[in-house]
């Protein structure tokens, strides 16, 4: 007999990973911490997203999922090239020293 993971412990779970996502957000600088914070961020959602499918019953949860995954991975392709490209000309990946409109 398998036993099933409660919904409201899978929200606290996604909560606490979206507060840590946030909270590096806040408080880093260096852009690649940034950028995984994000990450950690929308897999919390998505872990809200399938967590209130399973709940219901409902499979538009898993499909919103799916297709936050592709945002996701076309949003960490689009960024490590700017990352790279930013880091190739300024030398230094920190948000406080990336002034991109001075010359």
């Amino acid at each position: 007999m398998t036993e099933i993971v409660p919904t409201s412990y899978l929200i606290y779970l996604a909560t606490v990973l979206f507060g840590i996502g946030a909270a590096g957000v806040l408080t880093r600088r260096n852009v690649i911490v940034v950028f995984m914070s994000i990450e950690l961020m929308l897999n919390a959602v998505n872990l809200v997203f399938v967590s209130f499918a399973r709940h219901f019953q409902a499979a538009e949860g898993q499909a919103i999922v799916f297709l936050v995954m592709i945002v996701a991975a076309a949003e960490a392709a689009v960024g490590l090239a700017i990352f790279i490209s930013i880091f190739r000309t300024r030398e230094t990946l920190n948000a406080d020293e990336m002034n991109l409109l001075k010359g």
